[in-house]
């Protein structure tokens, strides 16, 4: 069991299940779209999030990007960390089919990959070094041809793909796992590797 300062935010109790096997931190619950009327869930979240910090952990697929995104809009940024699952298909044991989008939750995914993706986001983890973050700025992701040009976002989805992380990050969220996990030459090395691939 892995002892987590902050919060950790999910979408259901599946995943809460999921998660309390794996690690041990106050898990929260949106009750999927259910937290933009729950205005009493919101102002715990935001207390919490000011007390302890918040982990916003929710579906790779396109509902979990707009509950993450209501979260990020309510509460100040300055107390979120925001975990992402990598985009892996199939469908949960206890589900007859596969999601709309026919990917995997937080509830299917192995304990290695979210323990992977808490670490990525920053989580503060009793016993472990929190790592420094490398300044990979906005004016960098341009000049790497990641944002702003006429194939940023071709060569953005090309870079999640190869990163495993899912394919609605926006370019900010993307700047902020970068941060969290290379440094600015680690990242150079990688689009040229995209690029000597794709030639």
């Amino acid at each position: 069991m892995v002892k987590i300062k902050e919060a950790i935010l999910v979408e259901g109790r599946y995943d809460k299940n999921t998660l309390s096997q794996i690690v041990d931190a106050p898990i929260l619950e949106t009750n999927g779209f259910g937290i933009f009327k729950d205005k009493k869930q919101m102002a715990l979240l935001r207390q919490v999030a000011e007390k302890r910090g918040l982990i916003v952990f929710t579906d790779a697929d396109g509902a979990g990007f707009v509950i993450r995104n209501h979260v990020k809009s309510a509460i100040p940024g300055k107390y979120l960390k925001h975990a992402y699952t990598p985009d892996i298909f199939g469908k949960e044991r206890r589900k007859d089919k596969a999601g709309k989008e026919g990917k995997l939750g937080v509830e299917g995914m192995k304990p290695e990959i979210i323990l992977e993706a808490l670490r990525r986001a920053g989580a503060t983890i009793e016993g472990e070094d929190v790592p420094a973050a490398n300044a990979i700025t906005k004016q960098d992701l341009m000049d790497l041809g990641l944002s702003g040009g006429p194939d940023a976002s071709a060569r953005r989805l090309a870079l999640l793909k190869k990163l495993n992380l899912p394919e609605h990050m926006s370019a900010n969220a993307l700047l902020q796992a970068l941060n969290l996990l290379y440094s600015l030459d680690e990242l150079t090395t990688i689009i040229d590797q995209l690029e000597n691939n794709h030639g």
